[in-house]
């Protein structure tokens, strides 16, 4: 099976454009999956890592009230978060992770394990909703694969 990295590297390649990250519960995770890549400052702009709440407004611009309305954790947040890491990147596309990786952290309304997605294309912005079992390392892992084949479907 082709390792999709490659075939979003290709892709990317292709269009002339380059993507970004915005991440929170996976720190700098799929960043670190894509730049692992030998050539990858071809299609790979800049990651940020927003992993506290004050982090996601100064470095994406994630409006702090969009933020106390509906928590970190949430539809809002990884759309606000996806727009954002292109507002402040040279990117054509992006993707965005908010989530509880646990082992601490869950509650009733968002477990451990749950996690929305941001996807900024030049279609829009597409957001998604998973929840992982397994421990902090397997969500964190679900999370980087599942953000990267996201991206590699809907471009």
């Amino acid at each position: 099976m082709t390792d999709p990295r490659w075939e979003l590297a290709e892709i990317l390649q292709k269009r002339g454009w380059m993507m970004a990250t915005a991440e929170s519960c996976t720190g700098g995770l799929i960043a670190g999956a894509c730049t692992d890549l030998s050539g990858s400052s071809n299609w790979f702009e800049r990651g940020f890592v927003t992993y506290s709440n004050a982090a996601k407004s100064e470095m994406l611009g994630v409006d702090p009230d969009l933020i106390e309305a509906h928590g970190a954790v949430s539809e809002a947040v990884a759309r606000a978060m996806a727009h954002g890491a292109l507002r402040h990147s040279r990117a054509e596309v992006s993707v965005a992770v908010t989530g509880v990786a646990g082992p601490t952290g869950g509650s009733a309304e968002k477990p451990v394990g749950t996690v929305w997605f941001g996807w900024a294309t030049p279609a829009g912005v597409f957001t998604e909703h998973r929840r992982f079992d397994g421990d902090r390392a397997a969500v964190r892992q679900a999370t980087v694969a599942h953000a990267l084949a996201g991206l590699l479907a809907r471009l």
